[in-house]
């Protein structure tokens, strides 16, 4: 006697409980992305001092900052009592990627180049169509990050970059939108980098069928950003405008205070 007919649909993926649901499969191509690079600044020194004086001219005119928002003007270098600097400036140029589906927050990843991995991942509690809103309005937006120091004493060691923080107080051209938080990078996160690796640069949308058919499609922008070290306490991510404007359309300032 002929056995009973495969189960089409919804009732063929029940008979196997470990298929995955139709509608939640990410269909992402193999991740082929590169590890970050363990040299930070790869750059050669003239290429570095050049970016970095450049990157300090740019920041001169934020010294004045609205209320309740401590952006980091002293993310170039400050003099101690002393009279000798107590760190140190350098710029290295850096992929950042701004992406999310609309309803959702926004995600920021920053990479050495479109192939690697991201070296650092933060979600801000933005929705994406408010933040690209904001950017479609505003000729410049400043994103100012800021943590607490720990109490002295409060940990041995050597104390850590502002970078390695989890977690920050946002603040949007002065204006208070919550947290942001550093996370490791999901499938979709991945997934989204992989399918933009030939992407240098540009603004667009990807449709749901290609990363998550149950928010639908994933709008993205990507941009060079100038990669600035103040201090252990200070870094700043400056847009670079492939149109050759005058001035960052979007700086990205972390801060410990």
């Amino acid at each position: 006697m002929a056995g009973p007919p495969p189960l089409p649909g919804k009732a063929a993926a029940a008979a196997d409980p470990d298929a995955p649901e139709p509608s939640t499969v990410h269909r992402f191509p193999a991740i082929l992305l590169q590890p970050p690079s363990q040299r930070r600044h790869n750059h050669s020194r003239s290429t570095k001092l050049l970016r970095s004086f450049r990157s300090a001219f740019r920041a001169l005119p934020i010294i004045a900052t609205p209320p309740g928002c401590h952006i980091p003007t002293a993310a170039l270098s400050r003099v101690g009592s002393s009279g000798r600097r107590d760190c140190h400036v350098h710029g290295t140029r850096t992929t950042g990627t701004l992406f999310g589906h609309r309803k959702a927050r926004i995600t920021v990843a920053f990479q050495d180049n479109p192939r690697s991995v991201p070296l650092l991942l933060l979600q801000l509690a933005v929705p994406t169509a408010r933040f690209m809103q904001d950017m479609g309005s505003s000729s410049l937006l400043r994103v100012a990050l800021e943590c607490e120091k720990k109490v002295a004493g409060a940990g041995a060691g050597e104390k850590s970059c502002v970078l390695d923080e989890p977690l920050w107080v946002a603040y949007i051209n002065g204006r208070n939108v919550g947290y942001a938080a550093k996370r490791d990078p999901t499938e979709l996160d991945l997934g989204v980098m992989q399918l933009l690796h030939a992407v240098s640069m540009g603004a667009g949308v990807l449709p749901g069928d290609m990363t998550d058919p149950v928010d639908g499609e994933l709008t993205y922008m990507r941009a060079y950003f100038d990669r600035v070290t103040g201090s252990k306490d200070s870094e700043t991510f400056y847009m670079l405008n492939p149109d050759g404007n005058d001035g960052p359309e979007l700086s990205i300032f972390f801060v410990r205070i």
